[in-house]
């Protein structure tokens, strides 16, 4: 391949890369701030803290699970935009449909319904934007580089809503406010399919196999030490409610402490994508070690370390987020790898799910257990990924 030719399509993934990037900064300033408040709505509607718990995890986890059947879904069908975007339509306009609701059962169905609609359309996205990676340098870089955008629209979203509220003093105000960002949104995803009607011609070449025994092995090792992270990572939900009820920060400081954690997840998502191509997963192992800090910090320490605490908490979310995704890219056939990020992101989110449970039980017998658990399970991960660290640059 000649520089210019090289340089052409450097610039096209690049371009479609930003374009996907750019939906996700919308889409995360709709169900991001959407989430930021619409627990305490549930609340006004009714709604125990039983029910709105229910409903999170709940909804959380029918989410990671649907991804199952939705990977598999777009690779059968190879219609990767039409479920992409149906899968945001439905994602991002139950967030204002929430403006309407009368009672919290229609809420509770709408939050739902947006889980459902993330989970329909991320494995197809996710396909999608890995075809850009070999042209944009590598797929650390690639997904790094989306879940920076993203993350920018992780830590609007709630600003947005805030802002709403202490300007009109109503949610419903607030999420009819956040149908901007969801038609925002939903206008560059259809710019994006109009310029890339086929995303699969931005990566023609050969993909990798995954017959021999070895790289089987390697994924089982891989999808068990993500499913260890996952677990030791406490919800946001827990530590804000450890935060308000020991007063180691004000309440109305704790959701500036979120919007930390996403700047500091979308920052090192850069770094880590770049170093993720050049030495493979053995930078996720630097990445699980020191955010795992964090459950010392935010459940045993005072403001300063809670703060820091959450900037590990965020770090980590934001290098796992984009690097696990790159690592099953970069092994995984493209006629696969919607199935198999599904599966991924079903075992990851059944997994998170699990541990918020666990660690949130342990919480209410001591925090120090909480601590321990986390750690221990976190750093069960590290051996785990140091054997696979000599066949992680293919």
């Amino acid at each position: 391949m000649s520089a210019t030719t090289a340089q052409q399509r450097h610039g096209t993934a690049l371009t479609f890369v930003v374009l996907i990037g750019v939906v996700s900064l919308f889409a995360d300033m709709t169900y991001e701030g959407s989430r930021s408040i619409w627990g305490p709505f549930l609340g006004t509607l009714g709604a125990t803290g039983a029910i709105i718990g229910l409903v999170a995890g709940g909804g959380e986890l029918l989410g990671y699970l649907l991804r199952l059947f939705t990977g598999a879904l777009a690779d059968k069908t190879q219609r990767y935009w039409t479920i992409t975007i149906a899968g945001y339509a439905i994602n991002l306009l139950a967030v204002p449909a929430l403006a309407l609701a009368g009672n919290w059962p229609v809420a509770a169905g709408l939050v739902i319904l947006e889980r459902s609609g993330k989970a329909l359309r991320t494995p197809a996205r996710d396909a999608m934007l890995s075809y850009a990676a070999k042209d944009m340098g590598g797929a650390g870089w690639a997904f790094g580089l989306h879940e920076a955008l993203d993350s920018i629209g992780a830590v609007l979203g709630p600003l947005i809503a805030a802002l709403v509220l202490f300007l009109h003093g109503g949610y419903r105000h607030a999420f009819a406010w956040l149908l901007l960002p969801a038609i925002g949104a939903l206008a560059t995803l259809v710019i994006a399919r109009i310029k890339f009607p086929q995303p699969r011609d931005l990566d023609p070449r050969p993909a990798p196999e995954l017959d021999d025994a070895r790289a089987l092995r390697d994924l089982k090792i891989f999808l068990i030490a993500t499913a260890l992270i996952a677990a030791g990572y406490s919800d946001f939900a827990l530590i804000a409610f450890h935060l308000a009820r020991d007063h180691v920060v004000a309440s109305d400081v704790v959701p500036t402490l979120y919007a930390v954690a996403s700047l500091a997840g979308g920052l090192i998502a850069l770094l880590m994508g770049k170093l993720f191509d050049k030495q493979g997963l053995s930078i996720l192992l630097r990445t699980t070690l020191g955010p795992a800090l964090y459950a010392p910090l935010v459940f045993l320490g005072g403001p300063w370390l809670a703060l820091a605490g959450m900037a590990l908490w965020g770090i980590g979310f934001g290098a796992h987020d984009s690097l696990f995704r790159a690592a099953v890219a970069q092994r995984i056939p493209r006629e696969r790898r919607a199935t198999v990020m599904g599966v991924f992101n079903a075992i990851y989110g059944t997994a998170w799910f699990a541990g918020s449970v666990l660690l949130g039980v342990l919480y209410d017998i001591n925090p120090l257990y909480t601590v321990i658990a986390a750690l221990v399970l976190q750093l069960a991960a590290c051996p785990l990924l140091w054997s696979l660290r000599n066949g992680s640059a293919r």
